[in-house]
């Protein structure tokens, strides 16, 4: 299977050397359940895209410091360019910025969440168990790194709820056959987001800040998220 990644930001230069850039932890969390894959990167903020839709035979996008209501070009041709990979039922995923992107793009509502920067480890509650997911946690919980403002406030007609959590209700969903959406990135490392985090110390406030470092002690299901992806793409 290709696999188109649509490169939403870059990671910045002071990690990038140490932690790689967005298209590269996609990959790193793929490969060792799918090793056959092989990847394609557009940078959609450059306005590169593929020829034509089915040049790949699923796409992913990254996540993005910008939010899905800026008035940015880039932002409505991304956002035109899933609405004709729905229409075609080329397999989607989007991560974060994608996931608000997709429910903007279908109908659905995002805005900055009242309750701040959500940063850390947070649980998600696996709300509908599908066919795709072929092992879901014990006790119905999975937990994943996450790091926005910005979320769903109200999904876009048709969609299905997967997960949510305390923070984020809406923290994965699914359209049709061919979306899957999630909020938390499966892709960050926790040195990562440790170092994420300290860049953003001041902005994020002290408790914040230090509840999001604390809650790197929790486990991480990543894998488990990626084998998720792996299997949707894969029906």
């Amino acid at each position: 299977m290709k696999v188109g990644i649509l490169r939403c930001d870059s990671v910045r230069s002071q990690f990038k050397g140490q932690y790689g850039d967005y298209p590269e932890m996609i990959t790193s969390l793929f490969h060792p359940l799918a090793r056959a894959f092989s990847y394609e990167v557009y940078d959609v903020v450059a306005g590169h895209y593929p020829a034509s839709l089915d040049a790949c035979d699923a796409y992913i996008t990254t996540g993005s410091k910008a939010s899905v209501y800026d008035d940015n070009a880039w932002i409505r041709v991304l956002q035109a360019f899933i609405i004709r990979l729905r229409k075609v039922k080329i397999k989607l995923i989007a991560i974060c910025f994608g996931h608000q992107l997709v429910a903007q793009a279908f109908g659905g509502k995002i805005s900055q969440s009242d309750k701040g920067w959500g940063v850390g480890v947070h649980a998600m509650r696996v709300a509908t168990a599908v066919p795709w997911m072929e092992a879901t946690p014990m006790d119905g919980v999975c937990h994943v790194l996450v790091s926005h403002q910005d979320q769903v406030d109200e999904l876009p007609p048709g969609a299905k709820l997967i997960a949510g959590s305390d923070f984020c209700p809406y923290a994965m969903f699914q359209l049709d056959e061919s979306i899957l959406t999630i909020q938390g990135h499966p892709e960050f490392s926790k040195p990562y987001a440790e170092a994420l985090m300290g860049f953003r110390r001041k902005r994020l406030g002290a408790s914040v800040y230090t509840a999001g470092i604390d809650s790197l002690q929790q486990r991480t299901d990543e894998q488990l998220i990626a084998q998720w992806m792996i299997s949707f793409l894969s029906r």
